[in-house]
């Protein structure tokens, strides 16, 4: 216990509600904390297997759920940390890390005399008398021992052990790849006519990029969204819209970050993996623990919406095509023209330009309103806190607690801004799940992390109208977590169907499309004016805009994780031209040489969305359906929101999610709800 003493992974945490203690943590404490707590885990584990007494709730699926909290909190931190903070040092750490966490997982499921156990306790579940979150959590660990092997021969187990061993290295490693080649490009401006068309705000922001770097009086840019984005939207220079879109476009594909090979090793792991577990494919080995169920269905989901969204984008094309005749007489349209026209054709058409919208979304203030939103839909208060340690100096901590009550809620981290150690996008996640801890059921940590436009030297944060929508839609999950009230922490808060996750996010959405929801938080950063009436209405115009192609992006990239799932990997020797072949339904524009979409596609090959990235248009539909419920009603009814946390947000996966969203509609979903709100029929 030499380590016990000094890592301070491995003693009590005793800051507010036992957080982690960040400042105190170094890279050189993860491995020996893991190895520490793996072995005392295997202690536990000799301990339960030579328990003579009957298998039972307790003894068994219990004392199973309880056996990996110290390595579950040891490897939360540092998988939220390698994602939102991975220097090299901690980078270069995931190859021992994540293969130490498989083989103990291949362990436990793996292990037939636990099997055993967790058998005789579910064959014998109908006379137990569990209540219903019991035989949830019994048949969700049942499941799970399962479709981990433990049925198979020990030539099959030995196998499965293996290939969990080679795809707990390949995922962090293409993660680690398309950070690596989005921090690799850098585009220098030092003439000042090449910004033509650029925003104020995204042209300081460059100018004190460059200014960080030593090179005042030139502008950098990169790959990063906030710098990314404003370029291929705004730039009027075609040339420098195109270097940005080729590179973005070519992301770890035939670079010095190459994951061709990463994924076809993936792809063709989990294809055998399925087929050792009896499964035909990948995606029917995914979808078995999801409401679609098989990828028939899932292809029956998304060719029902492909025919609609197909003509619709259709359309949309040819009017930013006839936009870019009008305004440049430019016949040879590019994919890198897309946005640039597509933003022109906006403000023809509303007198609307999105950079319109950024002076009143300060993001102190959208924080503020995100809070405001959630304490008159779930009577909630957010008050900041500076005795929770945090891993940057950017980082924010928030105590949440019942308005009415005082009754404590959780811990809520924030932390917005990009920087070379932090993967792209925007993600919610965990320091401390709902649940059961030791002897006691505790309140979550929970975290949103994004990469937001950062404040420059004269303006504060001024996001965009997407960045507004991606705080709500991250925050609409930390809700999900934070508003948990189970008794278990493996069927706590997210913990649900991955089709069902999304709908807590988008239905947030939803508010910022409505003038009443705007008006809470959306004032002018210099005046404090309430955003203007017209503005709103100019926004609620423009929200059909492009729906068919905004839709078809989706079925695309829905599609192509599908084609990769269901493929048979054998006959997949080049990647670039199976998924030219998977995608060529919903392409719009010509194949640029040298692009691809899969050598980046980090949602399916490095995150949890594999076989599952319809699920962003299967929660659409819920998510449709569920706010046409509070537009009846009135967008802040306390009868609907309440009926919505208690049913949704609450119950986390002890039920089938479909089970709980009827208890809150009173009734299936309307598939037709999303093609009414994008105006597709």
């Amino acid at each position: 216990m030499k380590h016990t003493v000094e890592n301070p992974l491995l003693k009590p945490f005793t800051h507010r509600d036992n957080s982690a203690p960040f400042a105190d943590i170094k890279p050189e404490h993860y491995l020996p904390a893991l190895d520490e707590a793996i072995r005392d885990a295997r202690e536990k584990i000799t301990a339960f297997k030579s328990d003579r007494n009957p298998a039972d709730f307790a003894n068994t699926i219990l004392a199973l759920e309880a056996l990996s909290e110290n390595i579950d909190r040891i490897a939360t931190i540092y998988g939220n940390l390698e994602v939102a903070h991975g220097d090299e040092a901690l980078q270069s750490l995931a190859k021992e890390v994540y293969p130490k966490l498989s083989s103990f997982g291949s362990d436990i499921s793996l292990d037939p005399e636990i099997f055993a156990r967790v058998k005789a306790v579910f064959d014998r579940r109908g006379e137990l008398n569990l209540n219903k979150e019991q035989l949830r959590l019994l048949e969700k660990t049942h499941t799970g021992f399962v479709r981990n092997g433990a049925l198979l021969d020990a030539k099959g187990k030995e196998r499965i052990r293996a290939i969990d061993q080679e795809l707990s290295v390949l995922g962090p490693k293409f993660s680690e790849n398309v950070l690596k080649a989005t921090n690799a490009f850098e585009l220098w401006v030092t003439d000042a006519r090449d910004l033509e068309g650029l925003p104020e705000g995204a042209i300081e922001a460059a100018a004190a990029a460059a200014e960080a770097k030593g090179k005042k009086g030139q502008w950098f840019f990169n790959l990063q969204i906030p710098s990314y984005l404003p370029v291929v939207t705004y730039a009027k220079n075609r040339a420098l819209r195109e270097k940005m879109w080729r590179a973005y476009a070519s992301r770890s594909f035939k670079d010095d970050f190459d994951n061709q090979g990463t994924v076809r090793q993936i792809v063709q792991l989990r294809d055998e993996r399925a087929k050792l577990l009896g499964f035909k494919t990948h995606a029917d080995y995914v979808l078995a623990e999801r409401m679609a169920k098989d990828p028939g269905t899932v292809k029956g989901f998304l060719d029902g919406l492909l025919s609609a969204s197909k003509k619709a984008a259709q359309r949309d094309l040819e009017e930013v095509k006839q936009m870019a005749r009008e305004a440049d007489r430019l016949e040879d349209f590019k994919p890198w023209d897309f946005a640039y026209y597509s933003e022109k054709l906006k403000e023809k058409k509303y007198a609307f330009n999105e950079e319109d919208l950024r002076p009143y979304f300060k993001l102190e203030n959208v924080v503020a309103g995100v809070f405001e939103h959630a304490r008159l839909l779930y009577g909630l208060k957010f008050k900041e806190v500076t005795d929770v340690p945090v891993y940057h100096p950017e980082v924010k901590t928030y105590e949440v607690s019942d308005e009415k009550t005082g009754r404590y809620i959780g811990l809520f981290y924030t932390d917005f801004f990009p920087r070379e150690t932090k993967k792209g996008g925007a993600w919610m996640t965990n320091y401390r799940e709902q649940g059961t801890w030791g002897c006691d059921v505790k309140r979550p940590h929970v975290s949103i992390v994004c990469n937001f436009t950062k404040p420059t030297p004269t303006k504060p944060s001024l996001l965009s109208y997407d960045e507004v929508r991606t705080l709500f839609h991250e925050f609409g999950h930390a809700l999900h977590g934070m508003l948990s009230d189970c008794t278990y922490r493996s069927l706590s808060g997210t913990n649900v169907y991955w089709d069902f996750v999304e709908l807590p996010s988008q239905i947030m959405e939803n508010w910022v499309g409505e003038k009443e929801g705007l008006d809470i938080f959306a004032r002018h950063y210099e005046t404090n004016e309430t955003i203007p009436e017209e503005l709103v209405e100019k926004l609620k115009r423009s929200q059909q805009f492009q729906a068919g192609w905004a839709s078809l992006r989706q079925l695309q990239f829905g599609m192509l994780d599908m084609a990769w799932h269901t493929a048979n990997p054998a006959t997949i020797s080049d990647i670039d031209a199976f998924e030219s072949e998977a995608i060529s339904e919903t392409r719009m524009l010509e194949k640029v040489a040298g692009t691809n979409s899969s050598s980046a596609f980090s949602h399916i090959f490095a995150g949890g969305y594999s076989a599952g990235y319809y699920s962003y248009k299967w929660a659409e539909v819920l998510d449709a359906d569920a706010f046409e419920y509070f537009k009846e009603r009135g967008l802040f009814d306390p009868h609907v929101a309440s009926r919505f946390k208690e049913c949704i947000l609450s119950r986390g996966g002890t039920e089938h999610p479909m089970e709980l969203y009827k208890r809150f509609r009173g009734r299936e979903p309307d598939p037709n709800a999303l093609l009414r709100r994008d105006g597709l029929i």
